[in-house]
């Protein structure tokens, strides 16, 4: 399997994305097509002593590199010759089974709609990291892609996220919840309302497992294995979560080093510590997927090192073996609402 990235894009390129490439191949038996500045590639892999590309990588070279400060809506456009544009159109061609970047966000969501397209019928394209939870982790849909939606765009996601969370993480029969403010079905404003009333038909219909509303503090208990929201909220859930993550790491580090015996049950709870650090740590899930375009994308966080980036490279490859977008190609008739004519309307 063939996966083409961004070597350019992110906090720590380009080597950074080179060496988790690397491992890739290493490791994953990946296939992959590094795009950007190849004599910064070559360096890199200079540094490691590597003279010659190793077998399994190519560079598909690229002069320009999308920066923070340009414009996430027209930079794909402007530099054309830029890593996330090359990489992109290289997908679109077909060159390649995925593509996985940690560039900009706005910049990747913008070109990867406008080039690579959304799956035919599918209203908006969705961000859905995994979050972590009480029960092994849940796929949150949306994280910030649509900060407004309608509940048809919810609707889409809820199916969307299923097929995801099946085909990718292994959850057969996902459950699906609604993020509200409650569980009763008269929470929340007409968004949250009226969705629920399309997922509750949509669950009537043998389509997806709805599990119907679920409060923030039940979601991050492990109460469903897809959490639906729109942008906006969805943004403000991860937020808060990775700080609620950090803030306890952080107490825990204290309280354990206040003493010498505090510091001997540390050692005595090495394992756990250990095992809490990994479930909170992003970098093992490798990025954030952009379910709704027509082929599979990859965004990886912006700090990603190469552990998180080989990680990236292995969520692609899942990701594009997984199927999911024939699901969602095969089943969009259902994720619509039937268009009102002017007739019907009177």
């Amino acid at each position: 399997m063939k996966i083409i990235v961004d070597a350019m894009g992110g906090d720590n390129a380009p080597a950074s994305n080179v060496r988790g490439a690397l491992r890739a191949v290493k490791e994953l038996g990946a296939q992959v097509i590094l795009v950007g500045r190849g004599e910064d590639i070559l360096a890199v892999l200079a540094e490691d002593g590597i003279k010659e590309l190793p077998a399994g990588m190519e560079i598909a070279h690229a002069s320009e590199v999308v920066e923070i400060c340009d414009n996430p809506a027209t930079a794909f456009k402007e530099k054309k010759d830029s890593s996330l544009t090359v990489g992109l159109n290289l997908l679109k061609e077909g060159k390649g089974d995925a593509f996985v970047s940690a560039g900009s966000t706005g910049a990747l969501l913008s070109g990867a709609t406008l080039l690579v397209k959304r799956v035919k019928g599918i209203r908006r394209a969705a961000m859905c990291p995994v979050v972590p939870t009480a029960k092994g982790g849940a796929l949150l849909i949306d994280c910030g892609a649509t900060a407004e939606c309608t509940p048809e765009y919810l609707l889409q996601f809820a199916f969307m996220g299923s097929y995801y969370a099946e085909r990718v993480m292994g959850r057969p029969e996902p459950r699906v919840g609604l993020l509200n403010i409650g569980a009763e079905e008269s929470k929340g404003t007409d968004l949250q309302r009226e969705t629920w009333k399309l997922l509750k038909k949509a669950d009537a219909e043998g389509r997806i497992h709805f599990a119907g509303n679920v409060e923030g503090k039940e979601a991050v208990l492990g109460a469903v294995d897809v959490i639906v929201t729109d942008g906006y909220s969805g943004n403000i859930f991860l937020k808060t979560m990775e700080g609620a993550g950090s803030f306890l790491a952080g107490e825990l580090k204290k309280m354990f080093m206040k003493s010498v015996t505090t510091k001997l049950a540390a050692l005595l709870v090495k394992d756990g510590i250990k095992d809490f650090k990994r479930m909170m740590d992003s970098r093992e899930v490798g990025g954030t997927a952009l379910v709704g375009i027509s082929k599979p994308v990859i965004k990886a966080h912006g700090s990603s090192d190469a552990y998180a980036i080989r990680n990236a490279i292995r969520q692609a490859m899942q990701f594009a073996s997984s199927g999911i977008i024939d699901d969602i190609t095969e089943n969009v008739e259902y994720m619509r609402l039937p268009v009102m004519h002017k007739a019907d309307a009177q």
